[in-house]
């Protein structure tokens, strides 16, 4: 089954979603299931995974009613109070629903050693106990606080999501690529071929802009550790749907049949423990 490792929903609030700004206007409106649903079909998807956009516990609830009501959603990437002193009890709660695969905080928006702080991996340590996963959602500059973070706990299941966001509208790979590469060189760690689109010029970006940083995350990662993310409906301010399926298309025809479906939906549900 091909999957959509990143994508994300939401009724729109204008308060909580203050952060969609003026030139991201189109993002202001809803964006559910059954309109998803469409584009999948259409681009040879048999589900997706949903991943948080609000830090907060009613977005985890939220996606995971959304997930029991539609079976394209094969999991949840929700959001949990890493901090939190009850935060076990937190996850085994969440944890009663099948659809509860991981969890995500929006690190990029802190401090750039956040990922780097003993407490947040005393709390990231703690999904281990069920199972769970960790996205990894930062900018180039936050890398060395991943790292600081994925060394200390070598069995927790990391994934790095949109490749770490380079700076391709500037053409500049390092340090990003080296910073990867140290990420790559720990089993545990994983990366999402999202979000590049939204990364390049939204208006003029060609296909071959992506290679040098594509380039970088084969070769660390292996086509065995890589997934392909829509990252819908954020990629629509540069991208239509199709667009972004067929940038990862394009660019996978060198590999083998199987490590191409590996990309596109077998690494999913490996890493994230989909029955599909």
């Amino acid at each position: 089954m091909r999957i959509d490792a990143h994508q994300h929903f939401w009724r729109h609030d204008p308060v909580r979603d203050s952060w969609i700004t003026d030139e991201m206007s189109l993002l202001r409106r809803d964006f559910l299931p059954a309109e998803l649903e469409t584009l999948l079909t259409e681009n040879g998807m048999g589900g997706s995974i949903a991943v948080q956009a609000d830090p907060s516990e009613h977005e985890t609830c939220f996606l995971l009613e959304l997930a029991e009501r539609h079976p394209a959603v094969l999991g949840v990437v929700g959001w949990v109070d890493l901090l939190a002193p009850d935060l076990s009890e937190r996850l085994e709660h969440f944890s009663r629903s099948e659809h509860f695969r991981g969890v995500r905080h929006i690190a990029q928006a802190e401090a750039d050693d956040f990922l780097a702080r003993e407490v947040v991996a005393r709390g990231v340590g703690k999904l281990r106990n069920f199972n769970l996963t960790y996205d990894i959602l930062v900018y180039p500059r936050q890398l060395a606080a991943a790292l600081s973070l994925v060394e200390k706990l070598p069995g927790q299941p990391f994934v790095v999501d949109h490749m770490a966001k380079p700076l391709i509208v500037e053409g500049v790979t390092e340090p990003w690529a080296a910073r990867m590469r140290e990420l790559a060189s720990h089993p545990n760690v994983w990366c999402k071929l999202s979000g590049l689109v939204t990364e390049a010029n939204w208006t003029m970006w060609r296909p071959e802009d992506f290679h040098p940083y594509l380039d970088v995350v084969f070769d660390a990662f292996g086509p065995e550790r890589l997934m392909f993310g829509s990252d819908w409906p954020v990629c629509l301010l540069a991208a239509e749907y199709s667009q972004v399926v067929e940038l990862i298309e394009d660019f996978t025809r060198r590999l083998s049949a199987p490590e191409r479906d590996a990309v596109f939906g077998g690494n999913a549900a490996s890493f994230y423990g989909l029955r599909v």
